[in-house]
């Protein structure tokens, strides 16, 4: 069983900036994929991000690309996802996830085995 524990979502203007963190228990956080979800008001929950278990690869949908991070840092059992250029559209609910999956490049929220309880990012205008 693995918990999560997300944290630094809050208001933001349009063009500013956010980091939200993730705090894993266990102690084989290297061996899962992890990845960030986002879910606005009324639409289903979508893919933000990904990273491999070493943290080499990461993977990203297309609304994020070139404005979101993610990284990790296995030796404290986090994951974190820096937010730049933030958009009024990206106003969501954010979940971290773990995936017990030994691939990379996984999008759909099935993959994920486990789940935070979220933390909420609101972007002003």
């Amino acid at each position: 069983q693995v918990q999560l524990v997300e944290s630094g979502g809050g208001l933001v203007q349009a063009g500013g900036s956010l980091s939200l963190s993730c705090a894993a228990s266990g102690h084989t956080f290297g061996s899962y994929v992890m990845g960030w979800f986002r879910q606005a008001p009324g639409k289903e929950r979508e893919f933000v991000a990904g990273i491999s278990r070493t943290g080499v690869s990461t993977w990203y949908a297309d609304s994020v690309q070139g404005r979101f991070t993610i990284s990790r840092d296995n030796a404290k059992n986090t994951v974190s996802l820096q937010m730049d250029s933030l958009k009024p559209e990206d106003v969501a609910v954010y979940y971290c996830a773990v995936s017990t999956r030994i691939v990379y490049g996984i999008r759909r929220a099935n993959e994920y085995d486990y789940w935070g309880q979220g933390t909420q990012v609101t972007v002003s205008s």
